[in-house]
């Protein structure tokens, strides 16, 4: 596949937020299947520490994702659910968790940019400065990092072009490709 010459569009914003933290869809995911949960039964579930499952809660609330369930339980033990816009998250977060899980992937596997790396590469972005234009927020650092984690997870190969400059020439792997269909 060859880089697209036209303007990217942006990146899509609900994918970028859910690679936001590293737990975010299997949290999601999580509270979609079980329609919310206590914080106890969240740590138990998804075998995270206390202070990464609270970042993780702040965060889907700070995006307006989850919320506390008002009418539910001692205010120290509150149980969380999620809101309108949540749900619509939740449901593709699920399908990103259930493709991570077929493919043998552990949760949190992503870092912030891989998923949109990921669709952006099965778009026909294949070559760096092609990725950094379509996802124009991230740094060339943070895309570097999230091409290096998708090679070693086996979702991106590399192919280096000999040329004058040597260029970088990017693909999905047959899983790189179940994990961008499930991005959709």
């Amino acid at each position: 596949m060859t880089s697209s010459k036209s303007d990217p569009l942006p990146p899509d914003p609900v994918l970028v937020q859910l690679g936001s933290h590293r737990w975010l869809v299997p949290l999601l995911a999580d509270l979609a299947g079980h329609k919310g949960a206590r914080f106890v039964e969240l740590i138990h579930r998804l075998g995270l520490p206390r202070d990464s499952l609270t970042r993780t809660l702040e965060a889907a609330q700070a995006i307006g994702w989850v919320r506390r369930n008002p009418g539910h339980g001692h205010p120290l033990r509150p149980e969380y659910i999620l809101t309108e816009t949540g749900q619509a998250a939740a449901a593709r977060a699920a399908t990103i968790a259930d493709a991570h899980g077929a493919l043998g992937l552990p949760s949190g596997a992503a870092t912030r940019w891989g998923l949109p790396l990921v669709v952006g590469i099965g778009a026909g972005h294949d070559r760096f400065n092609a990725l950094s234009r379509l996802l124009a927020p991230a740094t060339p650092r943070a895309l570097s990092q999230g091409l290096a984690a998708l090679g070693r997870h086996g979702l991106v190969t590399r192919e280096v072009i000999d040329m004058r400059p040597p260029a970088s020439r990017y693909d999905l792997t047959g899983n790189g490709r179940l994990l961008a269909a499930a991005c959709s």
